[in-house]
């Protein structure tokens, strides 16, 4: 079963003529009036209501939850794949995307208006409320009703969780408003009071959710499992904000994040995709072969499906031109096949030629960058008419900013080259990310065993065959020493940004983790020595020496408006509000340093 999310405008007007045909004729109202009175009736009519929040959700500007990607021409900015573009994982291109590089390099200044994933959407909220408020006036079984009612407080717990995360202090309505409201002109809620409604929320949500729709595995409405990863996710970000940013209950909010991901990884049905290809299957569980879908993929929670004629995008030549490529930090925190950090570890072979970096490394390196041999494997760049790797200046092919061309969520179809055609499916949850968010959650409580290990973040290292992480033998990487945090969280931290790189999570990781700092390292790729300049032929990156170890690297944006990025510890981790929010209603607030 296929289910199609259409216009909210559409549904209430089909409301309408359906519902029309039940009544007498004398007492029909007007079919060009909507009432509470004419709706709020059958399930279908919840359904219907609930549909136009999916629609009103897949708009990632403006409700940033689901943040599958956008259709269309806007498919090239908003999204999952490009949140990553605020960290420190990649170093990307396009001048479209200047809104992220501000950001990343701390050059965001106070907007005059809403920006995109900021301040806005508070329409989803209102609508959430609409729904809210009269779900119940249904003459249907309070177990039917509060499904519907889940699957809204889902969003608005969700959308709210976001909008702490990046303001702190939010203006919470439970309710449905008028243009006399009061709330229209009050202050923000706090951000204790404001997360025990987001927290009130998610619990309903996953106590009332079915655990299947009866879709079959169509990528339709959001069910328990998704609403349990959520609530891992948020609750994980509030308990890890206040244990480094200070606040209340920390340890609560971390308990609700592992129980929450305990129950999703215990008694869901999903889990880590493998077909014993240690090699590939991290690779492959994201990109499906060209005419296919994420139907039946065991890890994946909730996806966004495109079809031809009904909804596309144009993903993977956006995304393959302007990603710029991963940075050399990024890159090397892969472990060594050995279970050790690089600067460590016997085994790592050092970076004097490319090739090298990837030897005796995490398998994930290799599935995420390209490295030359396997061009053909991943058809990258269909044509096999240029070698990899390419930099700035070459002619012919994709450049790289970093050097580091990334092949991760890369599909090799036709559709990919089409024009705003592209059927490319989008994961939005997945299990891997609600085993990475029980382990942290446990070791931030103290509370973390092997078998704890074993049962979620092991699960992941067993796909590519990389040795477990042992307790007893946790590895002590000199570069996160300054960090402040024990060798154990360190390494779950590392693991969380190789599983979950290019997935949206690494700029809010930081920022939860008060670790803005990383975000003032310089943005650098390969080695740019002699034998590069001679390897890469027409190749003109700028490059920097790095001060440790004295040899020269690519320096992405050097001389440019984001060189030398600053993360002032005083704002940064918050964003503004918008100067039109604050005439509007100057009790809002501006938050600190701004």
């Amino acid at each position: 079963m296929k289910n199609y999310i259409i216009p909210v405008s559409l549904c209430f007007f089909a409301a309408i003529l359906l519902g029309s045909c039940k009544k007498d004729f004398l007492e029909r109202y007007p079919l060009d009036q909507i009432s509470n009175s004419t709706f709020w009736h059958t399930e279908n009519d919840l359904k219907i209501y609930n549909n136009g929040l999916y629609n009103m959700a897949r708009n990632h500007q403006n409700v940033p939850i689901m943040m599958g990607v956008d259709d269309g021409f806007e498919s090239n900015w908003c999204g999952t794949w490009y949140l990553d573009q605020y960290s420190d994982n990649i170093a990307p291109t396009h001048s479209r995307e200047a809104f992220y590089a501000q950001t990343r390099s701390g050059k965001h200044t106070i907007p005059s208006s809403p920006q995109q994933y900021g301040w806005i959407g508070w329409d989803f909220v209102r609508a959430i409320n609409v729904g809210l408020d009269h779900y119940y006036s249904a003459d249907l079984p309070v177990e039917t009703i509060n499904k519907y009612a889940a699957e809204a407080k889902l969003f608005r717990g969700w959308f709210y969780g976001d909008k702490v995360s990046k303001f702190g202090d939010v203006p919470w309505v439970g309710h449905e408003l008028n243009i006399d409201s009061d709330e229209l002109f009050a202050g923000r809620t706090s951000r204790e009071l404001a997360m025990d409604s987001v927290l009130a929320d998610l619990t309903f949500a996953c106590a009332n959710l079915p655990a299947n729709w009866g879709d079959g595995g169509a990528p339709g409405r959001l069910n328990r499992w998704a609403a349990l990863l959520v609530k891992s996710r948020i609750c994980l970000f509030e308990g890890t904000w206040r244990k480094y940013h200070g606040g209340s209950d920390a340890d609560m909010w971390l308990q609700e994040a592992a129980d929450a991901a305990q129950d999703l990884i215990e008694n869901g049905p999903y889990r880590v995709y493998s077909t014993g290809d240690p090699m590939h299957d991290y690779n492959s569980y994201q990109r499906p072969e060209y005419g296919k879908d994420f139907t039946g993929n065991s890890e994946i929670i909730y996806w966004r499906k495109f079809q031809t004629g009904v909804l596309t995008n144009h993903l993977i030549n956006y995304w393959k031109g302007y990603n710029g490529g991963a940075t050399k930090s990024m890159v090397e925190d892969y472990l060594c096949t050995d279970g050790k950090p690089i600067s460590v570890s016997p085994l790592y072979k050092g970076d004097a030629q490319y090739e090298d970096i990837f030897e005796n490394r995490d398998p994930r390196l290799r599935q995420t960058i390209l490295y030359p041999a396997d061009q053909a494997y991943y058809n990258y760049e269909r044509s096999l008419a240029f070698s990899y790797p390419r930099l700035t200046g070459m002619a012919g092919g994709q450049a790289s900013t970093t050097g580091y061309a990334i092949i991760k969520t890369y599909e090799s179809v036709a559709a990919g080259n089409a024009y705003n055609i592209s059927t490319t499916p989008v994961i939005v949850l997945r299990l891997g990310e609600g085993l990475l968010n029980y382990a942290e959650a446990k070791a931030e409580l103290g509370t973390l065993t092997q078998a704890d290990l074993d049962m979620s973040l092991n699960k992941l290292r067993d796909r590519v065959a990389m040795p477990h992480m042992d307790l007893g033998n946790i590895p002590v990487d000199p570069r996160y020493t300054s960090d402040g945090v024990s060798p154990l969280i360190v390494e779950i931290r590392r693991e969380r940004r190789v599983e979950l790189f290019m997935e949206g999570f690494r700029y809010d990781d930081l920022r939860r983790w008060k670790q803005g700092k990383k975000l003032e390292i310089k943005s650098m790729g390969i080695l740019w020595d002699a034998a590069a300049i001679a390897r890469y032929t027409g190749a003109t990156p700028k490059s920097s020496v790095d001060p440790v170890s004295g040899k020269t690297y690519i320096d992405v944006y050097k001389d440019s408006d984001w060189d030398n990025p600053v993360f002032d510890e005083s704002k940064h981790y918050l964003w503004p509000i918008p100067l039109s929010a604050l005439s509007q209603n100057p009790e809002i607030g501006q938050n600190p340093g701004w």
